[in-house]
Order: C-alpha cells, then sequence, then structure tokens
C-alpha cells in the first residue's frame, strides 16, 4: 500500500517520520499529563495508583490532562506540521450532528453488550433504576467530562497519528501502529482477553474514522461507550467505578471472568470482543466514503 492523506489537504510544514510518530504521541500525552496528575495527587484527587478519589477526582481527572493533551496536538497540527483541523479528522462541515449519531450508537453498542452479558448469565439483577435522584446532574457533568477524555484520545490516536503515520506510511500499517500505541498506553498485565480487546476497540475507532473521513462519529462514540457503561449499570468501565447510581438497572456479575470481565467489567468480555470484530469487519467490507 502507498502513503495515503487520509482526512484532507497535505502539510505545510513538516510531519514526522512514521516510526517517529507513536514515540511524539507518547511524548504528548506526558508533557500534557504528568505535571497536572501529580498536582491532583497533591490535592488528594487522585489516589496513589493514579485513581480517581471521589466525583471531584472523577471530574479533574476526565477534564485536565485530556483538555491539555487535546490542546497540544492540536497546537503541534496547526503551528509545527502547518496543517488545519480538517487535516486530522475535525472537518467543519456537519460536525455537530456526526457527534451527536457517534453518542447514539456508542449508547446502543455499549447496551448491546451489556445485554448480551445478561442474555448469557453474565449478570443478575441487583436493584431498580435511577434510584437517586439527587445523582442526575453529575451523571449529566460525567458525560460532558467523557466527551472531553475520549474526544482528547480520538483527536491524537485516531486524528493525529493515524493521519501522519499513513502519509509517511501507508493505510494497513498506520493502523496496526496506532492500535499497539493505544493498547501499550492501556497496558494490563495478566488481563489478555482485556488488552485483546483494546487491540480490537482500536482497529474498531480506526475503521469507522477512515470510512467517515473524519473522526467526530467516533468521537462521540468513544464518550458514550464509556459513559453508558459506566452510569447505566453500576459496573465497571476500563477498571473504574463511577460512584454513581445505576442509571437503567444495577446489574451484579456472575459467571466467568471470560464473559462478565471481570474487574475490567464488559471490555473484558468475549461478548465485547464479537461485537468489535463484526463491526470492524462490516466497515472494512464498506469501505471508505468517496472524497
Amino acid at each position: 500500500m502507498k502513503p495515503t492523506e487520509i482526512f484532507a489537504e497535505p502539510p505545510q510544514g513538516w510531519v514526522p517520520w512514521a516510526w517517529l510518530a507513536p514515540f511524539l504521541g507518547i511524548a504528548f500525552i506526558a508533557a500534557s499529563s504528568i505535571g497536572i496528575e501529580l498536582q491532583l495527587e497533591a490535592q488528594g484527587l487522585l489516589g496513589p495508583q493514579g485513581e480517581p478519589v471521589g466525583r471531584e477526582g472523577f471530574i479533574a481527572f476526565l477534564l485536565l490532562p485530556f483538555l491539555a493533551m487535546g490542546l497540544v496536538v492540536v497546537g503541534w497540527t496547526v503551528l509545527i506540521e502547518r496543517r488545519s483541523l480538517a487535516a486530522i479528522g475535525l472537518t467543519e462541515a456537519g460536525a455537530g450532528p456526526k457527534f451527536a449519531v457517534g453518542l447514539l450508537v456508542g449508547v446502543i453498542t455499549s447496551g448491546f453488550v451489556v445485554a448480551g452479558i445478561w442474555h448469557l448469565g453474565g449478570y443478575a439483577p441487583a436493584g431498580f433504576a435511577f434510584a437517586d435522584a439527587d445523582a442526575l446532574l453529575y451523571i449529566a457533568v460525567l458525560l460532558a467530562c467523557f466527551a472531553v477524555q475520549s474526544s482528547a484520545e480520538e483527536i491524537l490516536f485516531r486524528g493525529w497519528m493515524l493521519s501522519a503515520i499513513a502519509r509517511r506510511w501507508n493505510v494497513a500499517g498506520a493502523v496496526v501502529i496506532v492500535s499497539a500505541v493505544f493498547t501499550l498506553l492501556h497496558l494490563q498485565p495478566g488481563q489478555p482477553l482485556s488488552m485483546a480487546n483494546t487491540v480490537l476497540f482500536s482497529v474498531f475507532a480506526c475503521c469507522w474514522a477512515l470510512r467517515s473521513r473524519h473522526i467526530w462519529g467516533v468521537m462521540g462514540w468513544h464518550a458514550a461507550w464509556n459513559w453508558f457503561i459506566g452510569v447505566g449499570f453500576e459496573i465497571p468501565i476500563t477498571g473504574l467505578d463511577l460512584q454513581v447510581p445505576a442509571l437503567v438497572a444495577k446489574l451484579v456479575p456472575q459467571g466467568a471472568e471470560y464473559l462478565t470481565g471481570g474487574a475490567d467489567g464488559p471490555e473484558g468480555s468475549i461478548v465485547c470482543s464479537v461485537l468489535f470484530i463484526v463491526a470492524s469487519a462490516f466497515l472494512i467490507a464498506r469501505g471508505s466514503t468517496p472524497r
């Protein structure tokens, strides 16, 4: 395969070599998050393992380092590479509706995974939906926070890194490298199924970005995926408990860990694996949207 400009116009400045882009991406994360996370830990908003403490900790954890990371990537793209934001998938036309469609698909797909695990006996109902009306504001705030967190990750990985590597090398190689780096940065030793699902998550997100030629949709999907799993059923998302009452139904895991995902939540489930494989195959079969 040949080098490809995925989203928009070629750069006017310098674009990193394919082998350098992953290291730059990691540097962007380190430069934008380490200082902020140390400060949050000093203020008691993060625990010793970097886990959020309380509702204020979750809000700060999802907003501050990820907002900084997104700004670093945007600044690099505009000032160093001299590319427009459209060149990393942030196209101007229809941004709001595209993001909203992504949100809807995120709720549907995450709900499908949870329902599938429940149907196979992996969850048991343990409480009524939305038993605490006082939590509604926090649940809404979490959606906004996840929109920032997920959008920043998509801008870095499926926007900037995917387009930079594809332009220097090729699309297939870009998907492989982006997914490898994304998985490395979400490393969970001793959890092979969760790691495999992280790879599949990234491949699916790359396929969506390549198919649509923008990242608005996958940004919305990623945000809703994280949010709805965490607030909808009172189960973990990527091993984190959002500390809110269930918006849909409180579920308690039961049965084999490969089905429930264990402490990682549905993202560690074989049902999640099937979803990402089928969805990625569907997007690959459909091909890219014409320019």
